[in-house]
């Protein structure tokens, strides 16, 4: 089942200070096109409320009781449950520090980036927005350092990414950069739709949910 192009963004808050969620909630509420469907104050109850509330961005407090946003996080995205929704779930965590290495993990296991908690409202609205579009939430370089930092010994390089033509190849190095598909098609002339299309069957080919896990499996496998 897809969204339709005028539903609300569904948002879930997970944080374990019910003050701090409950003004998160009125900032998300107040913005076009944008709704709260559920809150939670740990990482056992975000995972339950995914898989009941089906929402499409969970905003994801790192540090909390019973079960971090870390965990919370690898649990959103195992491959089973995964498998059983009818449209993507986006994570955003939440950190007081920048360039946490726990950001880093939840990256890993699937996150789309991390926001300060001091960040702007409008920032939060941006952030949710290019989350919701399968889009990072932070620059290109804070990602590369994140994962550098991760990913010190690179792994062998699977089958399927030489199942990648030459021409979906290069999309996948410029992706890999943190590159928009707009950057990609200046930088190698080609037209956006074109690059879109390159993208859609690098995802595909490489079982990947979004550009941001492109970003992840080149630097795991030493791609970049």
């Amino acid at each position: 089942m897809t969204q339709a192009t005028n539903d609300p963004i569904r948002v879930l808050l997970v944080d374990d200070q019910d003050l701090f969620r409950e003004g998160v909630r009125v900032i998300v509420d107040a913005q076009e096109g944008m709704e709260v469907v559920g809150g939670a104050a740990d990482g056992v109850e975000a995972v339950r409320l995914v898989d009941e509330l089906a929402p499409d961005v969970v905003l994801m407090d790192i540090r909390m009781p019973e079960m971090d946003g870390v965990e919370a996080t690898r649990q959103i995205f195992l491959p089973d449950r995964a498998a059983r929704r009818e449209k993507p779930v986006r994570v955003v965590v939440l950190t007081t520090f920048n360039l946490d290495d726990r950001a880093a993990s939840a990256i890993r296991y699937g996150a789309s980036g991390f926001l300060l908690k001091g960040t702007t409202p409008l920032m939060l609205r941006d952030a949710i927005r290019t989350v919701h579009a399968g889009n990072a939430v932070l620059a290109p370089t804070d990602l590369t350092t994140l994962l550098d930092a991760q990913f010190r010994d690179a792994t062998p390089t699977p089958p399927a990414y030489l199942s990648l033509t030459d021409k979906e190849r290069e999309v996948f190095a410029e992706v890999a950069k943190g590159l928009s598909n707009t950057e990609i098609a200046n930088q190698i002339f080609l037209s956006e739709s074109t690059v879109k299309t390159h993208v859609g069957a690098i995802l595909r080919k490489l079982d990947l949910r979004d550009r941001v896990q492109i970003v992840v499996f080149a630097h795991e496998h030493g791609l970049v």
